[in-house]
C-alpha cells in the first residue's frame, strides 16, 4: 500500500475499506510498536475501541500485530469511552494505548489514537516517530508479523470501575441529587453508554438517556453533540422537565449541553463557566489554557480572577502537558473538549457534562441565568465558526495571504497579530479573528468573536472577505 498514514491533531482517521484497510492498520500498529519498543519497559499497550463497525477484529488484529513485535496487549472487551482508556493507562502503568476510533467523523469513518504512557495524545514528535517507522515498513515490504493469543487469550482489562470511581471523587454528585433536577443524556450511540447515567442514577439523581443503544451507523449521522443534532434530547427534557441535557460523541472525548428551556451552550460558554466555578468551588488559582481559537471570555475571566492564562495551538495534546504539570485548573477547546486538574490530560466529554450538572445543581440558576450574570462581570463576547471550502486557486492566494501582517479588516484597525496557530486578528476593541488552514482538505477554518450581537454579522462578512477576495 502506498498510502501516507498521517497522524494529525487527534490521531489517524480514514474511511473503512478506502484507506483505512487490514493493510494499513498493520502498518500504523507496527509503527505504534516500533516506537513503544524504544521506551522503557515493560512493553505493555491497552487497545480499546469505540462501539463502531467492526471494531472488535480491529482490536483483536492489533493484539496480534503488537505480540508479534514483542509488546504485551492488554485488550479492553466492550467500548470505552477515550479519557477512560486514558485513565487506564495511568493506573495500569502502560506503555499507552492504541484505541480505535473516529471520535466525532460519520460512521463510514474509522481511526486510530495513540495515547503515551501519561495517558496524554501522543505529541508531534512521538507521531513523527511513529510515521517515519510506518513510511520504514511500506519501503521494505516486509512482512508485518502477527502473534497468536495465549491459550487463555490476550489479557483483558474493564477500565470502567476505576474510571467511575476517580469521577466520583472529582464531581459532587451529592449536590446533584441534593438540589432535586432531573437530566437527560445522550451518549449518541456511542462509547459514553453506561458512564454518565449510571453515576447520576447511581447518586439517586433522576436521569434519563436517549439514544443508548449499540448502532454502529449512530442514527445515519456523525456521533457528534452539536445542536442540530440534539432535538431527542430536547424532546425528552421537555416530557421529563429536565433543567439539563448532557451528551458527548461517539468516543465521548466531546460534550454537548442543552439548558433547560432547550437552549444549547455553545462549548466556548461551557468552558467559561466552568473556570468560572471551579475557582469559586475549589478555589483553584493556578492557571487556565484554552486554544487560540477559542473565545477571549476565557482572557477576561483570568484577568479577573487574577490566574495565569496559557493560550495553545490547537490540538488537546498541548492542554494535556499543563494538566500533567499541574498548571492549570481546566483547559478547554471550543471544538468542546475539556479537562480539569487532577484528571487525564485529555478531552473528557463524560466529567464536562457532569461538571455542568453539578454547577446548575450547586448554583440553582439555568446556564442562561449564569452567562448573563458572566457577562455582566466581565464583558459579553459572541464567537462563531465557520468553514470556508477553497479552490486550488483561492487556496494557494490565501496561503501567501496568510503569512502577511494586515494592518486592518473591513476598514477596522488591526492593534494585535497572533500567531500561535494560523493567523489571528485582534482589533482594537477586543473582537478578532482567526484562520488556520485545514491540513487534509481544501478549507480554511475561519473563528470569529464580537464584543456584541450587532457586529457579529459585519465581522462575519469582513472574515470571509479576506478568505476569498
Amino acid at each position: 500500500m502506498t498510502t501516507a498514514i498521517k497522524f494529525g491533531t487527534s490521531g489517524w482517521r480514514a474511511i473503512v475499506a478506502d484507506e483505512f484497510t487490514v493493510a494499513n492498520i498493520k502498518l500504523a500498529v507496527a509503527g505504534i510498536a516500533a516506537y513503544v519498543k524504544t521506551q522503557p519497559e515493560p512493553h505493555r499497550v491497552l487497545v480499546g475501541r469505540d462501539p463502531r463497525f467492526l471494531g472488535e477484529s480491529f482490536v483483536d488484529l492489533a493484539a496480534r500485530v503488537l505480540a508479534g513485535a514483542g509488546v504485551t496487549p492488554i485488550v479492553i472487551p466492550e467500548a470505552a469511552p477515550t479519557p477512560a482508556i486514558a485513565y487506564a493507562v495511568r493506573t495500569l502503568k502502560t506503555s499507552g494505548a492504541i484505541n480505535f476510533t473516529a471520535s466525532h467523523n460519520p460512521p463510514e469513518y474509522n481511526g486510530i489514537k495513540f495515547s503515551t504512557h501519561d495517558g496524554a495524545p501522543a505529541l508531534p514528535e512521538v507521531t513523527k516517530q511513529i510515521e517515519a517507522a510506518i513510511a520504514g515498513l511500506q519501503a521494505s515490504g516486509a512482512a508485518i508479523a502477527e502473534g497468536n493469543a495465549p491459550a487463555g487469550g490476550f489479557d483483558t482489562a474493564d477500565v470502567k470501575p476505576a474510571f467511575l470511581k476517580r469521577l466520583d471523587e472529582l464531581v459532587d454528585l451529592k449536590a446533584i441529587a441534593k438540589s432535586g433536577i432531573k437530566v437527560v443524556y445522550d451518549p449518541f450511540w456511542g462509547s459514553g453508554r453506561g458512564y454518565s447515567s449510571e453515576l447520576l442514577r447511581g447518586a439517586g439523581v433522576a436521569c434519563e438517556t436517549v439514544h443508548d443503544f449499540r448502532d454502529v451507523l449512530f442514527g445515519g449521522h456523525a456521533p457528534e453533540p452539536d445542536d442540530h443534532l440534539l432535538s431527542d434530547c430536547k424532546v425528552k427534557m421537555k416530557q421529563i422537565g429536565a433543567a439539563l441535557g448532557i451528551a458527548t460523541d461517539g468516543d465521548a472525548d466531546r460534550f454537548g449541553v442543552v439548558d433547560g428551556d432547550g437552549t444549547f451552550i455553545q462549548p466556548n460558554y461551557v468552558i467559561a463557566l466552568l473556570f468560572d466555578y471551579l475557582v469559586e468551588t475549589r478555589g483553584w488559582k493556578n492557571g487556565v489554557a484554552k486554544s487560540v481559537a477559542t473565545t477571549n471570555l476565557i482572557n477576561a475571566l483570568a484577568e479577573h480572577h487574577k490566574v495565569p492564562l496559557f493560550e495553545t495551538p490547537v490540538g488537546f495534546k498541548y492542554i494535556g502537558e499543563l494538566i500533567i504539570a499541574d498548571k492549570i485548573a481546566i483547559g478547554g477547546e471550543e471544538s468542546a473538549g475539556l479537562t480539569i486538574r487532577g484528571h487525564v490530560p485529555e478531552k473528557d466529554g463524560v466529567i464536562a457534562g457532569l461538571l455542568v450538572a453539578e454547577m446548575v445543581a450547586t448554583r440553582g440558576k439555568s446556564l442562561g441565568v449564569q452567562l448573563k450574570e458572566l457577562f455582566a462581570k466581565v464583558g459579553s463576547y459572541y464567537p462563531v465558526r465557520e468553514n470556508f471550502h477553497l479552490t486550488p486557486e483561492v487556496k494557494a492566494a490565501f496561503t501567501e495571504k496568510m503569512k502577511a501582517n494586515p494592518t486592518e479588516l473591513g476598514g477596522r484597525k488591526v492593534s494585535a497579530i497572533v500567531r500561535t496557530d494560523g493567523l489571528k486578528l485582534v482589533l482594537e476593541d477586543g473582537s478578532w479573528v482567526s484562520y488556520r488552514l485545514s491540513g487534509t482538505e481544501p478549507v480554511v477554518r475561519a473563528y470569529t468573536e464580537a464584543r456584541n450581537e450587532q457586529d457579529m454579522e459585519a465581522l462575519k462578512a469582513a472574515a470571509e472577505k479576506f478568505v476569498l477576495s
